[in-house]
């Protein structure tokens, strides 16, 4: 199975990433684009034959090393 997580800051936590792109993008002249949050990507093959089973795992790998929950909420994704 493919698992895709998506990570990003927690709302109320200074994202400094997404502050940055949003004032590079208003010098490009985009005035419109506001609240810009940056996160990321991981994706990876899981050897696993029951979507259920393997979204609970991918969570688990989540709460114990691929975000730090505390600042971060993440999104699974199983296929």
């Amino acid at each position: 199975m493919r698992a895709k997580v998506h990570v990003f800051l927690k709302p109320g936590v200074l994202d400094v990433q997404g502050k940055a792109v949003e004032q590079a993008l208003h010098g490009l002249g985009w005035d419109g684009v506001e609240h810009v949050r940056v996160g990321r990507t991981i994706e990876f093959d899981l050897a696993a034959s029951d979507a259920a089973a393997a979204e609970a795992e991918v969570k688990a790998m989540c709460d114990k090393l691929l975000a730090n929950t505390v600042i971060e909420s993440y999104r699974v994704e199983v296929a």
